[in-house]
């Protein structure tokens, strides 16, 4: 009884993915993120090509495409990274994983490799929003970072309080 009249709540960060350019989810010229129909997030633009993770967890989805990564925290949090805007029609082309389905990762180990010229050639945007996307299932504060560059793995861009 005292154990969880005394717990405190435990902290989640989910740091940068990528390096770049931090912008409000709200900014995506895409309305499913614009519109946070995917959940909570921010964005960034990135400057360079090598996506590591966020958070530490285990990775739970993979499309074919390779252009997104679903992870979950060790605390239940689900963190979609979604990799440019209209890249899923690439179908896989400009995308190198570094992980699989099941793996535990933790913050800052590569996950994915892209060619960001590639898909800036050939998709919307290079735009990559990072959602927590059971967000409306959370009953904590989320609060998300002012920061306007990200460096990946280092940069606290979601605090869950």
């Amino acid at each position: 009884m005292f154990k969880k009249l005394f717990k405190q709540s435990k902290v989640e960060k989910i740091y940068a993915p990528v390096n770049g350019e931090v912008v409000k989810l709200e900014e995506v010229p895409d309305p499913v993120f614009s519109q946070k129909m995917m959940g909570e997030g921010i964005a960034i633009n990135p400057s360079k090509g090598e996506i590591v993770s966020p958070v530490n967890g285990k990775v739970v989805q993979i499309p074919d495409s390779r252009h997104a990564i679903g992870l979950k925290t060790d605390n239940g949090t689900e963190v979609l990274i979604h990799v440019g805007l209209e890249t899923v029609a690439l179908g896989g082309k400009g995308f190198t994983l570094n992980v699989s389905e099941g793996d535990k990762v933790r913050v800052g180990q590569p996950l994915l490799n892209v060619d960001l010229s590639y898909i800036s050639e050939n998709a919307s945007s290079v735009i990559t929003p990072v959602v927590i996307t059971n967000s409306n299932d959370i009953d904590k504060k989320i609060t998300l970072s002012e920061e306007k560059e990200a460096k990946a793995g280092e940069t606290v861009l979601v605090t869950i309080n």
